[in-house]
């Protein structure tokens, strides 16, 4: 939060009761979501494989303005391969943003490359290319441009600078589904772009990546790849189907006080599938790394496409409402480029202390908290072989970030709510 700005009136007000429905951060799928699943779940034969695959590939390109898409069982399968295609191996090194996921570091590490830390700026929490010249060396051979939280990073000028420095540009477009650059939609501007199908993303599959290109070189590598992957067996898809259904009863309003009763209750022992594993958040490659997607979770990806003009348009709506009441109460909040229309998967908000907003709030609504470690979920960064230090901008936002739901089931009014409880926790 901006203390320099002008301190809000601190009058004692009584707000409305926050609806339970925020309990909880999903509102990703819809019933109709759940319909495809339980169909496909109904016929064993076809869960595995099948035309969906295919079928979501094309819309998913189409929706982006890429001319190839290739799906996988995660986006950092995507990113692993995309590393692969291009010769990325071993004494490589790799421009990688902070603050981000652990899983992102892990697939440079996986191919012997080494991911090369570069802080951010902390206006849209994406690369700060200044910092990216500093790390600069004969070894560089690409650099990753994040658009964290749907905010575009400025596309021109990294354009630029990965041409100047003779770079490969890749996009982690795991938060951005829908955001634009001068018109044009984020995961077609570099070499490839990664997207994140899974279950706190823009759209769910529970689990699941994309990759596109306009490369038609590589697009048939990343083909022969894709290919040389584990197929994904009718159990595993069986297991994403049923959370994906799962889930969404438990971020259902009406049934949410029994559902989440009975999954908490269940802990650790509840038999559906975690999106990352044990073995990589201490950075270690799991014995089952690469996989493809599921012809199953690719029939909710189409229905979730379908449907993605309207969910992007509500996203969009939701920000407002809390850019509009927050910017007013001098917090810091999100400064995307001029040419950019951001797409947020989440809304993220800076705070003095987090864990002040956090308890007097937790009664009411969960705030996310993503990126609380510049490698998010890791055991410890060094476990991704990052120095502490070395990206002072990244740990003080790890620090500070809490960020607010723009999922479907956030209505304009539950937004201006969420916001006046963050206002009155931060202001107490």
């Amino acid at each position: 939060m901006n203390t320099a700005a002008a301190a809000p009136t601190r009058e004692r007000r009584t707000l409305p009761a926050i609806p339970r429905r925020h309990a909880l951060l999903g509102g990703t799928t819809t019933m109709r979501d759940v319909r495809t699943a339980v169909r496909y779940l109904g016929v064993p034969r076809d869960l595995a494989d099948g035309p969906a695959i295919g079928e979501f590939e094309r819309s998913f390109a189409a929706h982006v303005g890429a001319r190839h898409a290739v799906s996988f069982a995660a986006g950092r399968v995507g990113l692993y391969g995309i590393l692969r295609c291009l010769g990325v191996g071993a004494g490589d090194e790799v421009l990688v943003p902070v603050p981000t996921h652990v899983v992102v570091a892990n697939a440079v590490r996986y191919t012997g490359g080494r991911p090369i830390y570069v802080d951010c700026d902390l206006s849209t929490y994406g690369i700060d290319l200044d910092q990216a010249e500093r790390h600069l060396t004969a070894r560089t051979r690409a650099m990753l441009v994040q658009h964290t939280f749907g905010i575009p990073v400025a596309m021109e000028e990294a354009l630029a600078f990965a041409d100047r420095h003779d770079l490969v540009l890749i996009e982690d477009c795991v938060h951005a589904l829908g955001a634009v650059v001068h018109g044009r939609q984020v995961g077609t501007f570099g070499r490839a772009a990664f997207f994140s199908s899974e279950e706190t993303k823009t759209i769910s599959t529970t689990m699941g990546g994309i990759v596109t290109t306009n490369d038609d070189e590589l697009a048939g590598a990343l083909r022969a790849f894709q290919r040389s992957c584990e197929p994904p067996s009718a159990r595993q898809a069986a297991r994403y189907l049923l959370k994906l259904a799962v889930y969404h009863a438990l971020t259902e309003p009406r049934a949410h006080v029994l559902t989440r009763a009975a999954y908490e209750l269940a802990g650790s022992r509840h038999p559906l599938p975690r999106p990352t594993e044990a073995s990589e958040l201490r950075g270690e490659r799991p014995a089952h790394f690469t996989r493809r997607l599921s012809n199953g979770q690719a029939a909710v990806g189409l229905t979730q496409l379908a449907a993605l003009a309207a969910n992007l348009d509500h996203r969009r709506a939701i920000a407002e409402v809390y850019q509009d009441l927050l910017a007013s109460h001098g917090f810091r909040l999100p400064a995307p480029p001029p040419t950019a229309s951001p797409a947020y998967v989440r809304y993220p908000v800076w705070v003095k202390d987090r864990s002040v907003v956090r308890r007097a709030t937790q009664s009411r609504l969960v705030l996310g908290t993503w990126f609380t470690s510049v490698l998010e979920e890791s055991v410890d960064p060094r476990y991704g072989d990052y120095l502490a230090g070395s990206c002072p901008r990244a740990e003080e936002a790890a620090q500070h970030l809490i960020n607010l739901p723009t999922h479907g089931r956030v209505t304009e009014r539950d937004a201006a709510d969420i916001a006046s409880r963050v206002i009155q926790a931060a202001y107490r």
